[in-house]
């Protein structure tokens, strides 16, 4: 399959709520439909509401090998919850190794590219091999989250590096922090507990740390990289490796 099949297009897919989202692709594309999440707020509620309406669509994650504990913990706290297997992908080992023992293993402090290169191993090599499995993509992007996140579409079509194109849906592109927080206390939804230390984005340990008021959500990240980067987006490359089509 070079494309993912539509039965209905882009802009008709924009209309859906959530819920009608995640209906359609576990019916029109089964298996190859998918949640991708790290299991912060947005991704928890996403999972949540495709057990209530689209049960036994997949969830799938990135371990980057070096997620916080807390994270860890959640993530076995959600498969008990739900009763269901999260699909884990990790750093191809090979290319693990040879970035430590050529750069070490907090090279992400010395420059913004080796902040990227660590992260195109740790999260972008095995976040295309999860997008290797499916034709369907649901992230749990908002627009309120950055500046450089505030154009989020709901639905795109997005091309692999291979040369496929998928769906990419945000099915939570237009929702509130407000919204999201009501959501996951009304339905007792799983959280992280970093939440409650201070976090309001959560990766890597050392890479994420908690914000202080007034900041962006994502000051948090890669926050020795704030006093050179202002203005640039902080991304770590899952969502920046392709231009929606």
């Amino acid at each position: 399959m070079t494309t993912a099949s539509l039965s209905l297009s882009l802009e008709e897919l924009e209309t859906l709520s959530p819920e009608q989202l995640l209906q359609w692709a576990h019916a029109e594309h089964g298996d190859r439909a998918g949640i991708i999440t790290s299991f912060q707020d947005t991704g928890s509620v996403i999972v949540d509401l495709a057990q209530r309406v689209a049960p036994g669509l997949r969830v799938l994650t990135v371990d980057t090998l070096r997620l916080h504990p807390e994270t860890y913990a959640l993530l076995e706290r959600m498969e008990q919850r739900y009763g269901i297997t999260i699909e884990r992908f990790t750093p191809d080992p090979e290319r693990l190794r040879r970035m430590v023992e050529q750069h070490g293993e907090y090279l992400f402090f010395d420059t913004k590219a080796k902040q990227e290169f660590c992260c195109e191993v740790r999260k972008v090599g095995p976040n295309q091999r999860a997008l290797a499995t499916l034709d369907v993509w649901f992230t749990g992007l908002r627009r309120d989250q950055s500046a450089f996140r505030k154009a989020t579409p709901k639905v795109s079509r997005v091309k692999q590096p291979d040369g496929r194109h998928i769906l990419k849906i945000a099915p939570l592109a237009d929702w509130t922090q407000e919204e999201v927080d009501a959501y996951l206390e009304a339905h007792a939804v799983p959280k992280n507990t970093l939440y409650e230390q201070g976090y309001t984005s959560i990766g890597c340990m050392i890479c994420t740390t908690p914000t202080r008021a007034g900041e962006d959500k994502r000051a948090g990240r890669w926050r020795w990289l704030n006093q050179h980067s202002a203005g640039e987006k902080k991304e770590c490359g899952i969502h920046t490796f392709a231009s929606g089509i």
